[in-house]
């Protein structure tokens, strides 16, 4: 009787490996064919390094690909992506990095800044790699990599904050347009194209600009380890070509893609060979 037991249990123990396994293999050929693992992994079990580009205006959230016409637009960059496959790379087992490709003039502040700290709080290693330009809100996201390394011949820094636009009252006046103000407030709509800017408007929005300004200095500081007197002597507003930005510690290196495959490699403790980009 209790070899007869030992028997049904081994059977029954078989039985439920056999189901297991099979239906381990089962759920993978069907996200394979599914396309659940490409949609969800970087790597294709080939490459180790994440890729994200950084490219155009940063802006605040998704935007359309075409215009009311049908006319493509500039490409852009918004954060909810970049944070989306910030972490598919953090959570495959076979990725080991993250590169960062800035081409970049800025854009959204707030945009700006929520990359540059998702980039920061990464657990992989980041690098931020500037090819043709990474000024104002494009270089705060450089910021949050680990290294910063840069085409020589890219444009770098211009930390600064602007609200300058383009008043459209004489053009109204000559259109035979008129501007009717109607609010429940003084300054409710202050910074209104249609309308001249009065001495106090333009206090309150060089007050608003004066306040970022300082925060931008100050994260360009922790970030890359400066003097905040030294970065706050830097921030006029103007770029550099990356030679100069190397000499003022705002970038890491020089260098290209191989650069950064060469940091990875010593980072990682492996050959350069072994690392490969996901393009």
């Amino acid at each position: 009787m209790k070899q007869k037991l030992k028997i049904i249990t081994l059977w029954a123990l078989a039985i439920i490996v056999v189901f297991a396994v099979g239906l381990r293999m089962f759920g993978s050929w069907h996200d394979e064919w599914s396309g659940y693992n490409a949609s969800t992994m970087i790597s294709d079990g080939s490459c180790n390094i994440a890729v994200i580009p950084i490219t155009g205006d940063i802006i605040a959230y998704a935007g359309a690909d075409q215009d009311g016409s049908g006319n493509e637009l500039p490409p852009s960059t918004n954060p909810d992506d970049v944070l989306s496959t910030l972490q598919w790379a953090e959570n495959d087992p076979n990725i080991f990095g993250v590169l960062v490709r800035i081409d970049s003039g800025g854009g959204s502040p707030v945009a700006s800044e929520i990359i540059s700290n998702g980039l920061k709080n990464s657990s992989l290693p980041v690098v931020a790699l500037i090819r043709e330009i990474a000024t104002s809100g494009g270089y705060l996201v450089a910021t949050g990599a680990k290294t910063i390394i840069a085409s020589p011949f890219s444009d770098v820094g211009s930390i600064g904050m602007t609200m300058s636009y383009l008043e459209n009252t004489a053009k109204n006046i000559k259109d035979g347009l008129k501007y009717i103000p109607l609010t429940s407030a003084k300054y409710k709509d202050y910074g209104n194209t249609n309308k001249p800017l009065t001495a106090d408007e333009r206090n309150l929005l060089e007050r608003d600009l004066k306040i970022w300004h300082e925060y931008f200095v100050k994260m360009v500081s922790e970030n890359m380890s400066l003097p905040i007197e030294k970065v706050a002597k830097l921030a006029d507003g103007s770029s550099m070509p990356a030679s100069l930005a190397l000499e003022n510690k705002l970038i890491d290196a020089l260098g290209d893609q191989e650069t950064a495959r060469v940091w990875f490699a010593e980072q990682l403790e492996i050959a350069p060979e072994e690392v490969v980009f996901c393009e």
